[in-house]
């Protein structure tokens, strides 16, 4: 092979393991998106009533938010052993999966069947993290540095996809039985998840050979520093898109219009991160989550004092493509801040920041502060500070690191 051939070599066995990646993101988002949709019924027929199943849905984000960090000092330790991830994400699955397939049945028992939907709940949860930061490792393992970026944007884009998708799956699957749904999406993750061992033997055969990994050192302040922008920049979106988009629209279209419009955030998220991944490269990621913070916060601002139907568009479409560019470089920030055998560990308090934001949106809808008129203007505008606080935290933080390695 020529020195030529190579690199071609090399980038096309990348690409096709972050095509995989992106499509177990897919996959595994539109099985979340299913559970979400699905749930409300199915605590009904055990006898929980409909004000507690956002209860349920925040012990989930409460478990992710532990169980994704585990998951990730898992993974790096089992790659540091053995030096694969596909047979214990495989089998984590498989216990997943099973989980999953069988909430709908073991609900039509009716009542009785109340601590057993609960539990079953709750392994699914436990045992679906593996699906997360684990397999994101592949992509610190095995690629060459400069392709880490392109990489994360690919497998951010099966997210996002899937977030664009989610309102018209709602349409489709709002009143069909359960059962099907849940068995298909179980049998496809299952086979997609089985597969991250083929990927995983093959992905070392067309990427570069990687310099042998130092010992782990600690990590010092800076990761702290990244999570914890991270969480406020995870609250922001949680805020703005869940709680405050909707309203946004509302004021210029009508409620049957928002499963059309709410995809705009999704589109912008899809598009705008390929071209940030190249300024990632040169520049580094956290410089990129820093700029996309503030450039997101004062799309968010336009969207807030809009005066028609087609501003609020443009903003959403900004502000999505702002918290796409906020996303994939938080992935490609991860990997480079955990090289020392960490990746895992870092990448999972990213999914951990991601779901403690995504817990306190909910404990705020459950306190139903939105409806509140002494908080629904602080709701509001909390994204825009959440954004432009982390935005200048994490800018300063990459000032501060460059006379270092970049991130």
């Amino acid at each position: 092979m020529t020195t030529t051939e190579l690199p071609l070599a090399t980038s096309a066995g990348a690409n096709r393991t972050g095509l995989y990646l992106s499509f177990l993101q897919l996959v595994f988002t539109l099985l979340w998106t299913t559970y979400v949709i699905y749930l409300p019924k199915l605590a009904a027929q055990v006898g929980i009533a409909p004000a507690a199943v956002i209860l349920i849905l925040m012990m989930d984000q409460a478990i992710f938010t532990i169980t994704d960090t585990a998951m990730g000092i898992v993974a790096d330790r089992l790659e540091a052993l053995v030096g694969r991830l596909g047979v214990f994400v495989g089998a984590v699955t498989l216990v997943s999966c099973a989980a999953f397939a069988a909430l709908p049945f073991v609900a039509g028992i009716g009542p009785v069947a109340k601590t057993g939907l609960i539990a079953l709940i709750a392994i699914w949860a436990v045992t679906s993290s593996a699906l997360r930061a684990p397999p994101l490792i592949l992509l610190g393992k095995y690629s060459a540095t400069p392709r880490v970026p392109f990489l994360a944007a690919l497998v951010m884009l099966g997210y996002g996809i899937a977030g664009a998708v989610s309102p018209y799956l709602g349409v489709v699957l709002r009143d069909r039985d359960p059962r099907l749904p849940f068995i298909l999406s179980s049998v496809v993750l299952l086979f997609v998840a089985l597969g991250l061992s083929r990927v995983e033997r093959d992905t070392p055969k067309a990427a570069p050979a990687k310099q042998a990994r130092s010992a782990p050192k600690p990590l010092g302040k800076v990761p702290v520093i990244f999570i914890a922008a991270m969480v406020l920049l995870a609250l922001g979106y949680q805020l703005h898109f869940s709680i405050n988009s909707p309203p946004q629209y509302l004021r210029f279209a009508k409620p049957d219009d928002l499963q059309w419009l709410m995809p705009v955030f999704w589109i912008g998220f899809n598009i705008a991160m390929f071209p940030a991944s190249r300024v990632v490269k040169h520049r580094g990621g956290l410089i990129v989550m820093g700029a996309a913070g503030l450039f997101g916060a004062v799309a968010l601002v336009v969207g807030e004092i809009a005066g028609g139907l087609n501003t609020v568009i443009v903003a959403q479409f900004l502000a999505g493509a702002a918290w796409g560019c906020m996303l994939m470089s938080a992935v490609s920030a991860a990997l480079a801040i955990g090289a020392t055998g960490a990746e895992g560990k870092i990448t999972g308090l990213v999914f951990s920041a991601l779901a403690l934001a995504t817990f306190a949106r909910m404990a705020a809808v459950a306190g139903g502060l939105q409806k509140l008129p002494d908080y629904a203007p602080l709701l509001n505008w909390a994204p825009v500070a959440c954004w432009s606080v982390a935005g200048c935290g994490l800018l300063v933080l990459a000032a501060s690191r460059l006379q270092g390695a970049r991130v």
